[in-house]
C-alpha cells in the first residue's frame, strides 16, 4: 500500500505501462472479446482477465431550454428498458471520437448539432474492462437531413426531451441508473453551475484509452 496522505490537493490518475508477459483472447465475442494477460506489477507476476473493448462515445444533447434528449431502450444483461444517452462504439477504423459521436447522434435520434464540447471522459469498469468512454456536450440542435432505419434493440427506442434539473433529481433519487447518463447529467449540472468553464476541446485525443496509447 502506498501512503498518499501527503499528496497535493490536486488529483490525477497515473498511466502505467507494465511489462506484459502474455496477452491472449480467451473468448472471441460478437461485440467484444475477453482477454487474459499476464504482467509484472511491483515485482510480482499477475494474471487478469478482462473485457477487451474498443471504447465508446455518448452525446448529451442540450437545447435552448436546458432540456436533454434521452432515449429508452432494452438492455438484455440487466433485463431493463433504461434511460440513456445516444451512444455507440468506436468500432470503425480511423474514425475520430468526435465523428463517431456525430454519426451516432444522427443514426439513433435523427439529430445534428452545430456546437460540440468535451464534457467527460471516464473508465466504465476499470477492474474488469479497458473501456474508456467519452461524453460530448452538443448544442445548437436541428433535424438530421436523413432518417435512419433502426433494428434490434434500437428499433423500439423511445425519445424524450427532459429538463436537466429533472434528470439530476432522478439520478439523486436513484430512479435512473445507467452509468453513462448518471455521470453525464451530474457533470453537465456541475459544468453549467460553473458557467461551462469545465468543458474541454472536442478534438482532444482520448489519451487514457489503451488503443490510443498503443498508437503513440
Amino acid at each position: 500500500m502506498r501512503d498518499t496522505e501527503s499528496a497535493p490537493a490536486g488529483l490525477s490518475d497515473d498511466a502505467v505501462e507494465p511489462v506484459v508477459l502474455s496477452s491472449d483472447v480467451t473468448f472471441d465475442g460478437k461485440v467484444w472479446d475477453i482477454r487474459r494477460e499476464v504482467f509484472e506489477l511491483d515485482g510480482h507476476e499477475v494474471t487478469r482477465e478482462f473485457m477487451d473493448h474498443p471504447g465508446a462515445v455518448a452525446v448529451l444533447l442540450l437545447d435552448d431550454d436546458d432540456r436533454v434528449l434521452v432515449i429508452k431502450q432494452y438492455r438484455h444483461p440487466v433485463r431493463s428498458r433504461d434511460w440513456e444517452l445516444p451512444a455507440g462504439l468506436l468500432d470503425i477504423a480511423g474514425e475520430s471520437p468526435l465523428l463517431a459521436a456525430q454519426r451516432e447522434l444522427a443514426e439513433e435520434v435523427d439529430k445534428v448539432a452545430d456546437r460540440w464540447d468535451l464534457l467527460a471522459d471516464f473508465m466504465t469498469s476499470p477492474g474488469g474492462s479497458n473501456e474508456v468512454l467519452r461524453v460530448y456536450l452538443a448544442r445548437g440542435v436541428s433535424e438530421a437531413p436523413e432518417v435512419f432505419e433502426r433494428t434490434e434493440e434500437e428499433a423500439g427506442i423511445e425519445v424524450r426531451w427532459v429538463p436537466l434539473d429533472d434528470l439530476v433529481d432522478a439520478v439523486l433519487a436513484r430512479d435512473i441508473q445507467n452509468s453513462i447518463l448518471v455521470i453525464a447529467v451530474l457533470a453537465a449540472a456541475a459544468g453549467r453551475a460553473r458557467g461551462w468553464s469545465t468543458l474541454g476541446d472536442a478534438e482532444a485525443p482520448m489519451s487514457r484509452h489503451p488503443l490510443e496509447r498503443s498508437l503513440r
